[in-house]
This record gives C-alpha cells, structure tokens and sequence, in this order.
C-alpha cells in the first residue's frame, strides 16, 4: 500500500527520534524541547554522546527547572527503547522522589495512544512494553527483559540488583543538608558502599545535581574518577552567562532571577543557579600564587636568604599537625614542605625532625599551647641525637592572639607573599582544600592549615618580610 506524504514524514520523524535523543524529546514534548533552545540541544547531545561513547561518567549541573530530572528520565525511557536489555538503576535523596522519577519513566512507556494525532511512546519503539504484573512503582521489567528498572535512595535498597546504567538525581535535598559534612560524608559511603557495588562491568554513571558544596557527591565523583583515570564528561550550565545573557530567558528570565537572588541570599543562588559551591562563594583565600622553580642565581644555587618552619601542633584528637617550611627570598615564602596529619605526635615528632634536617632549615617557630613545647623538645631531641642535626634553631612559643581574627588580618597577606609549587593540590590533597574551602564567616570543620598558614605570614612580617 502506498504511503501519502504525510505519512512518509510521520515515518521520518519516528525513525529520527529512534537515532537522536534531541528528536525523541522534541516529538514528545514540543513545548519544551523546543530546537531554538540551543542549551536542551546540547543536553540531549550530550546525554546521547555519552551513551554512545567512550565515557564512563557523566556529571551535570543545570540551574532548577530548566528541565535536568525530566531529560534524564526522557533518557532512561530512549535508552530502554533502543536496548531492552539494559538495566538501569537511580538513586534520589528520598523514597518518595526515587518513586516519581520511576513513575515518570514507567508511565511514559505505558502511555496508551488516545489522539491519532499525538505521538506517544509506542509509536516511536512499539516492542518496548512494560512486563504484565510487573509494573511497580520502583522496580520492574520490560516483556523482554529482567529487572530492567530499579528506584532507591541512601534509605532504600539495591541488594539483588545489578545495573549497567546507574542515575543519580538531586542528592541533596536543601543548603543544610549542603553544609552538613556528616550527612555529605554518609551520601558518598551510600554512593561507593552500595551503589558502585552493583554496578556491572563496563556500567556507565550519571550523576546530576546542584553544585551545593565541593564535598558534595559531584564534586567528591569527579575527583575520585578522575584519579582512577577514569573518562569523564562534565556539563555544567549557569543561569547567567559570562556575558550576561541568560541560559533561557522563556524559562528564567534575567529580572526574575535577581528577583530570585534577593529573596533567597547570594550563596545560595549561586549555588542553585551558577553551580557555584556555597562554600566556594563564601571562602577566605581567593586566590593563591604558585612558582615552578625557586629562585636561583645564575650557578644553579638557591637564593634563599633564610629556610624557616613554622608549626601548629595537633590541639585535640580530631585535630591536624600542620608544619610548613619554606625559603624567603626578596619577602616572598616560597613553600617547600608541608606535613598535614592526624597521625600522633610519637609519628610526627620524627617526620617533623627529618623534614627540618632535610631541608637544613635555619629557624623553627612551634606554637607551644597544648603541649607544643614538648613536642619541640621532642624534635630538638631527634635532630641532635639520631639524626645529628645542630644547624635547625627550634624555638616555641605561646600563641595568645585570636586565632580567628590572625587568619582573617593576614588573609591578604598570604595570598599575595605566599608561592605554592605548581602542583600543590597533588602534593598535599588536605592541606589544598582546607585552604581552598576555608570559610570567611561560618562554620569550619578544622583551622588547623589556615592557622599555620598565617603563622607564616606572622613570621616572615615580624622578620622584615
């Protein structure tokens, strides 16, 4: 039988939502996906670019209600049509919202056909159905397939379940839960403990959510696969561009995102809308210098004027030790070393004595609260006797100033006279993001690198520097 012309493009539409992610969410939901919404074009590329190609994980951070858990679940049901043996895995912050991204999915697939002239899901894959009497509302089966959809959350389950394609949507429920560093740690135990464990050889991971804080589970993801040497594809997307314009006027508008801004406080809009971590707005040190050689004179050697170290004992068990050395040169502290741990003093003792012979530092300042002074003597103890070392002076002292108002007045300071080597972050992970995350006002779970940091600043000021 012959096919009219509009059948043909009927045909052609259908075949091209089957190829293209973008075209599938356009023929179900013109409205929204519309093709001069140049920002869904490249979500829906780079959703479909990710499924087709080499990369393991995918991480996306898209301003609210400019439609992220709706394409992602747009995705799950394309993802279904073109392979029904895929089994597919998403985690929410709670049961409830897990259950609506599944009864989305389901749904969309169970749409049954009641205007000739509405393209429903059947239409476009007619041999993707839903298994009869397995059409729970978080976990069921395809005709032909097995357990293909399951929805959980860090207080549901996945035992019994493995998925070759894991989602995870809006983990975080609200700026508290943001800057609660328990309950980021326990999203990212949930996330490594329970969820990776059932991911199948060669699975595939998609994390979506807001950019509420570093620590939070995008940011922890994209560091620690990173470091496995994993691939990775990261979207991020800010509601006001760098130029000024927005992301979708049709969708927020510019006078109705500073309306937005006023109403629910800077941090927090940034985070929401600019993918700007709260603590990232917030923090202390905005920037920080970094060298790649140290100075040297014309023969190769170092023109440091003095070698110093400076030392913040660990105050309380939870607490860090934190020892920088360092070269001045032309008042600048070109740092050299740092030893940042946990670890008890019968261990940092010896690393402190070997760190100092090591680098032949002339003077050593040690902060002598808390049993600074005999963590010094300590020291002093090891260099002479074991490691023979009479050159480093060691000198402690009682630190009486607020240690609050010492970071923030030499704040400037340190980012301006202070030079990190070029690979600072790699070498000292901790110290790195205590300095980098440090807060201006607030909370802060630990001081102890700032402290030491400004202890830094103290000297070399008090030296001339």
């Amino acid at each position: 039988m012959k096919m009219d012309k509009k059948e043909i493009a009927l045909g052609a539409k259908l075949e091209l939502a089957r190829r293209e992610f973008f075209s599938f969410c356009n023929l179900m939901a013109p409205d929204f996906y519309k093709r001069n919404r140049e920002y869904l074009v490249e979500l829906c590329e780079g959703f479909q670019n990710f499924y087709e190609g080499e990369d393991e994980v995918l991480v996306l951070n898209l301003p609210p209600r400019h439609g992220k858990s709706r394409t992602a679940s747009n995705f799950v049901e394309w993802v279904l049509g073109k392979n029904q043996n895929e089994k597919i895995m998403t985690g929410s912050y709670n049961e409830t919202l897990s259950t609506t991204f599944s009864k989305a999915v389901r749904n969309g697939i169970l749409e049954e056909k009641a205007d000739k002239d509405k393209i429903v899901y059947s239409d476009i894959f007619p041999n993707t159905r839903i298994k009869k009497g397995d059409g729970a509302m978080n976990l069921w089966s395809l005709e032909n397939g097995y357990n293909n959809y399951l929805a959980t959350s860090p207080t549901g389950t996945a035992t019994g379940f493995g998925c070759s394609l894991m989602i995870i949507d809006d983990l975080i429920k609200n700026s508290e839960e943001a800057n609660n560093e328990n309950t980021l740690e326990k999203h990212w135990e949930w996330f490594t403990n329970t969820m990776l464990s059932r991911l199948e050889e060669g699975g595939k991971i998609i994390i979506i959510m807001t950019r509420w804080s570093t620590g939070d589970l995008a940011g922890r993801a994209l560091e620690h696969f990173i470091e496995e040497g994993k691939k990775i594809k990261h979207i991020s997307m800010k509601a006001l561009q760098d130029d000024g314009t927005m992301l979708c006027d049709e969708i927020l508008s510019h006078r109705t995102y500073k309306s937005k801004i006023r109403a629910m406080g800077e941090d927090i809009a940034s985070a929401n809308y600019q993918q700007i971590p709260i603590d990232l707005k917030g923090k202390l040190y905005e920037d920080f210098k970094t060298y790649t050689e140290i100075p040297k004179d014309h023969s190769g050697n170092p023109l440091f004027t003095e070698i110093f170290s400076y030392t913040d004992t660990a105050d309380e068990g939870a607490d860090y030790l934190c020892n920088i050395i360092w070269g001045a040169y032309n008042h600048e502290a070109y740092i050299l070393d740092i030893i940042y741990t946990k670890n008890p003093m019968s261990v940092t003792e010896k690393a402190v004595a070997e760190a100092l012979t090591k680098h032949e530092v002339n003077r050593s300042r040690v902060e002598g609260n808390n049993g600074g002074s005999g963590f010094a003597r300590a020291v002093i103890r090891i260099m002479e006797e074991i490691l023979k070392n009479f050159r480093t002076s060691v000198k402690w002292f009682h630190q009486s100033k607020n240690k609050n108002a010492r970071i923030l007045s030499h704040s400037t300071w340190v980012m301006d006279h202070i030079y990190y080597p070029v690979n600072w972050r790699d070498r000292w992970p901790d110290y790195y993001k205590a300095m980098a995350t440090y807060q201006r006002e607030g909370d802060n779970k630990h001081d102890d690198a700032p402290d030491a940091t400004t202890g830094v600043a103290e000297t070399m000021i008090m030296l001339g520097g």
